[in-house]
């Protein structure tokens, strides 16, 4: 067994098989009524972005982050507010500048009345949109780290546990530059996916414009369409959907093709054959099932491992694209076979 395989959770001997227990059977039903739900409440006020709300979907059952990367006006503000409406969860947002400091993020203890008095900051919430992340310093970044693996944050000697579920959404503009702090590759692994939005199609732009006509704030119409007591069984149904050995092999060996790529200097790293495993389990059970198939991998693999890999310099200058790289290693892996039960 890989070094590899040997980090991913224990899989069941047998891959495709439909669940026959009810309590399964259920499982995935609510995994399907989950993302019609979310879908629905959040198109009351973000147009054309289904793709990348999926992929929030997937970070959030899968317990990991998200990194919305795109230029500014594309809705990324939007996209995540309506997101924690849509859940009925908390939400918290800071706006990342040079002057950020990390105590502005975690909360500080101030003197009161003769004692110490710990103010929360505002990463105790579920749902935390870090706006143009990397225009804080990277003292305040790395505040982030512990916050992101562990759920808990250290201040002044005493650990504070996050609320559950716990959900970092940064976003930040690939185009300007100046007076940013580029992330670190430790930071970017944190992250279990990258998320481009894009540019609306016309009849969507027209759809967006058209909105604010009707009300001064979209946001409004957005209502929770699922309840956070049914999210935290649904998290525990996506972390336990069944992957076989053949597909938790094919997963692993995307990874591994990535280290050997010649259009990369540094392929992705075992926990990426982690993130993949989970983020393949998350959107499988979006689809309403209990099991992963190999599409699902396929499906997930370039939100998951592009911001993971770095290109060669010189590869890099020749048009070279981690995105074409993530391609080219799904064509070449070969897709096995996955027969039902």
């Amino acid at each position: 067994m890989s070094d590899e395989t040997a980090l991913l959770p224990a899989a069941e001997p047998q891959v495709g098989a439909e669940p026959r227990a009810t309590s399964a059977s259920r499982e995935g039903v609510a995994g399907e009524r989950f993302w019609t739900g979310i879908r629905a409440a959040v198109a009351n006020a973000v147009v054309g972005a289904e793709p990348a709300l999926r992929l929030l979907a997937v970070a959030l059952l899968a317990d990991g982050h998200a990194l919305v990367e795109d230029v500014p006006g594309t809705g990324k503000t939007t996209l995540a507010r309506a997101f924690a409406r849509a859940l009925g969860l908390g939400f918290g947002r800071v706006q990342g500048t040079p002057d950020l400091l990390p105590g502005d993020v975690t909360g500080s203890s101030v003197y009161e009345g003769g004692t110490f008095r710990f103010v929360p900051g505002p990463i105790f919430t579920n749902v935390l949109l870090v706006d143009e992340v990397n225009r804080a310093t990277p003292r305040t970044q790395a505040a982030l780290l512990e916050a992101m693996q562990e759920r808990q944050v250290s201040v002044d000697g005493e650990t504070r546990r996050l609320p559950e579920p716990f959900l970092v959404l940064a976003t930040q503009n690939p185009i300007e530059l100046e007076g940013t702090f580029a992330l670190p590759e430790a930071q970017l692994d944190r992250f279990l996916v990258r998320i481009e939005l894009g540019y609306p199609s016309e009849d969507a732009e027209l759809e967006i414009a058209a909105r604010y006509q009707a009300t001064d704030e979209p946001l409004e119409r957005v209502e929770a369409a699922f309840a956070p007591p049914d999210l935290r069984a649904l998290r525990e149904a996506a972390r336990t959907a069944v992957v076989g050995d053949e597909v938790a092999r094919y997963l692993v060996a995307l990874v591994r093709r990535t280290r050997g790529h010649p259009d990369l200097r540094l392929g992705a790293s075992p926990r990426a054959s982690v993130a993949l495993y989970r983020a393949s389990q998350a959107w499988a059970t979006l689809d309403g099932r209990r099991f992963v198939l190999p599409d699902d991998v396929a499906a997930v693999a370039p939100a998951v491992l592009s911001h993971r890999i770095l290109l060669d310099i010189d590869r890099e200058l020749r048009g070279a694209t981690t995105a074409a790289v993530v391609a080219d290693v799904l064509a070449d892996v070969p897709v096995p076979i996955v027969r039902a039960r």
